[in-house]
């Protein structure tokens, strides 16, 4: 009768299925009684030993919240040194509100995704003006601010405040996929549904930022997309994919959509200042960083060409990129002098144009075409 009562309460417990027939057990998402168990499991698996990270020293709620959005499509090699470089130059919400965007994406720089950077600066201005300085420790009200959805919202206030708010990014919806062999895609409506639910029920109970760390850190050490060391894994027993031999069939994939094409056009111009840079829009991609001037998309350089009032030859260097869902294909051409550019917040020459805060795209460019201009 309590896990009938648990199940009608829980949202996998009302969870039919999606729109392509994939029916979930419901009723295990919600067994208390396992969920109980394996908590106990994961927080003796978490406290026999995981990974020293700055953000598990604290429990402030600014710093937790810092390093969850750092951390959003970033690896945490790259983020950690980044992290305390960050709080070295903003070390309390009130100094971050008090800077400028301009400011906060340049000190981004690297990062990637900017507009991470300009959702963290509006959150923080409106926490000092909300809600005093301090962020709110309810999940729903975090939910609220920009740039804070599900996920960020359960870890802040499950990590810096103890409420059980559950997790799921991607290292947890590995385990749990693989643990109840989840038929659908986390991205599915239906398999979003069971995980988050299922996550639920093991938020709820003691230390749950402890539990929702431990799921964190067993995707990211044990449950591995390839090879999972499942002889470490404290759920080994009950987990239904390794009892079927299928863990990397786990999670179940999504169709990606295709990549497209991206092109664009930069020119370098030097003169007895340094090479001429702009900064972006503080939207769309490359948010407020700086480059050599330039243009995307189709017939790139022929805009370029006209905005700048001057003809551009052959290329003197390409290079390519990636992001997320774009290949990006640069030219960079050679211009001596370029009248139109002139000396501004937003335009200006740099001694050392590596030292401006860069896109990794202008970086490649700018490397690219040091080695090559005027030669």
């Amino acid at each position: 009768p309590a896990r009938a009562a648990s199940n009608a309460a829980s949202p996998v417990g009302r969870l039919a299925g999606d729109a392509r027939g994939v029916r979930l057990n419901t009723e295990r998402a919600g067994d208390l009684r396992r969920a109980a168990s394996m908590r106990r499991r994961l927080l003796a698996f978490y406290d026999a030993g995981h990974r020293a990270l700055p953000w598990r020293d604290t429990r402030d709620p600014y710093r937790i919240w810092l390093s969850e959005v750092m951390l959003q499509q970033t690896r945490v090699e790259t983020v950690e040194p980044r992290y305390r470089q960050f709080l070295a130059r903003f070390p309390t919400l009130d100094t971050l509100a008090a800077a400028s965007v301009e400011e906060v994406c340049e000190e981004w720089a690297g990062l990637g995704y900017y507009s991470r950077a300009r959702n963290l600066h509006r959150a923080a201005c409106r926490v000092m003006e909300e809600y005093g300085g301090r962020l709110p420790a309810g999940a729903a009200e975090l939910r609220l601010l920009p740039g804070i959805g599900r996920y960020t919202a359960g870890a802040i206030s499950s990590i810096a405040y103890g409420l059980p708010e559950p997790v799921v990014d991607g290292n947890v919806a590995r385990v749990l996929s693989r643990l109840d062999a989840v038929s659908a895609p986390p991205s599915s409506a239906a398999g979003s549904a069971y995980l988050w639910a299922l996550a639920g029920t093991l938020a709820r109970g003691p230390r749950a930022g402890d539990v929702n760390q431990a799921l964190m850190e067993l995707g990211a050490t044990v449950c591995t997309p390839s090879f999972p060391r499942c002889e470490c894994c404290p759920l080994r027993t009950g987990c239904a994919a390794r009892a079927a031999d299928s863990q990397e069939s786990y999670p179940r994939k999504k169709a990606q959509a295709a990549r497209r094409p991206l092109r664009v056009a930069f020119v370098w111009v030097e003169s007895r200042r340094g090479v001429w840079l702009e900064r972006r829009s503080l939207e769309g991609l490359w948010a407020g960083m700086w480059q050599l001037p330039g243009t995307e998309g189709p017939r790139a350089r022929a805009r370029l060409s006209e905005r700048l009032g001057v003809e551009l030859g052959r290329p003197i260097a390409e290079v390519e990129h990636q992001l997320s869902h774009r290949d990006v294909h640069a030219q960079v051409y050679q211009a001596r002098s370029v009248p139109s550019l002139r000396r501004s917040a937003d335009r200006a020459p740099y001694p050392d144009p590596l030292a401006a805060p860069l896109s990794a795209l202008a970086r490649k460019a700018i490397r690219a075409a040091r080695a090559r201009a005027f030669k």
